[in-house]
């Protein structure tokens, strides 16, 4: 269940508060009692995704280009 804490509380802590996400803990951070965001752990799907998403751009950016030429709005824009 995540904490809720507030913006500045979060600000002055900040350290403690990431040591006990890295014990497992999660904080829902407000802003005038509202939720902006959240702080939960790292796991290890986190890692993957990342992974995944680098070894995706490193694929594209080896892609040819291909020049198709200039565009009209009409063929940007079919109607």
């Amino acid at each position: 269940m995540d904490q809720a804490i507030s913006a500045a509380e979060a600000n002055r802590s900040f350290s403690r508060l990431l040591r006990e996400v890295r014990e497992g803990r999660s904080y829902v951070v407000t802003a005038h009692g509202k939720p902006v965001a959240r702080i939960v752990p790292c796991d290890e799907a986190d890692l993957a995704r990342e992974k995944a998403r680098a070894v995706l751009l490193e694929r594209l950016a080896r892609q040819p280009v291909i020049d198709i030429g200039p565009w009209t709005r009409d063929e940007l824009y079919e109607r």
